[in-house]
């Protein structure tokens, strides 16, 4: 099961799950989006599922993992992906944009992760991963709202693989850095490979920016047998930008 399925790193996840064998359940508010790769990942022969749905809104995430485990089976991986980025200084965030962004980012992966965990409990297996950001790590100027609930979002992901431990459930996080998605292309970021001194930015010592692929990857890598071992690790996948800060 992935959210924010509609496009950027959730379409990524999601067609890399699937093309891989798995059977997915791809969750968004985007409806038309969610159309989009459900008829994308039919012309590839994928087995992909579309729900329209608000991540939010605790009592309908409960109604979407009922339904998709009653028609498609018991939802063994979930991946919180879907965000909302409105970047702004403190001084400029208003109160509905900081609501806003700490709802999708932090509330959803709450609701998210806690409908999944209920589940994956019950079974004693299960995986849960997280796409936060490398701007919950560091400081980054005009994001605090996003890097702020991006950093909660992880250490909520962490709190929560230490409860499930016992229980046979492993929760991690991947945080991107810069990542070639219609988010990066909205915010107008410049030059984010050189990077800005006056904003103290470092750049990307790699000299890329990330392919939704590349974070795909990341979490794939995290839900599968190979990773059995890791549980509440933060994967940096940002070509070295924060300098592992």
């Amino acid at each position: 099961m992935v959210t924010g399925a509609a496009g950027g790193i959730g379409a990524a996840t999601v067609e890399a799950l699937a093309g891989s064998g798995h059977r997915v359940a791809a969750l968004d508010l985007d409806a038309g989006g969610l159309r989009a790769l459900a008829d994308r990942a039919d012309d590839q022969g994928f087995d992909v599922t579309a729900h329209a749905v608000d991540v939010t809104d605790a009592h309908a995430v409960e109604a979407v993992f009922d339904k998709i485990e009653a028609e498609l089976g018991d939802v063994t991986e979930a991946v919180n992906v879907a965000g909302l980025l409105r970047p702004a200084t403190v001084l400029d965030t208003t109160d509905t944009d900081w609501a806003a962004t700490l709802a999708v980012n932090l509330t959803g992966v709450f609701a998210v992760s806690r409908a999944a965990a209920r589940r994956m409990r019950a079974r004693r297996r299960g995986a849960i991963v997280t796409v936060g950001s490398n701007a919950g790590g560091v400081p980054r100027g005009g994001m605090a709202a996003y890097a702020a609930s991006k950093a909660a979002a992880a250490h909520l992901t962490r709190c929560l693989g230490l409860e499930m431990a016992p229980h046979g459930v492993r929760c991690n996080i991947v945080s991107p850095g810069s990542t070639d998605t219609p988010m990066l292309r909205a915010l107008g970021a410049g030059d984010v490979i050189a990077g800005d001194a006056a904003a103290f930015r470092t750049g990307i010592p790699l000299g890329r920016v990330a392919a939704p692929a590349d974070i795909a990857d990341a979490v794939l890598f995290l839900l599968s047998e190979r990773a059995r071992h890791i549980t509440m690790h933060e994967l940096y996948v940002d070509g070295g930008a924060t300098l592992r800060a």
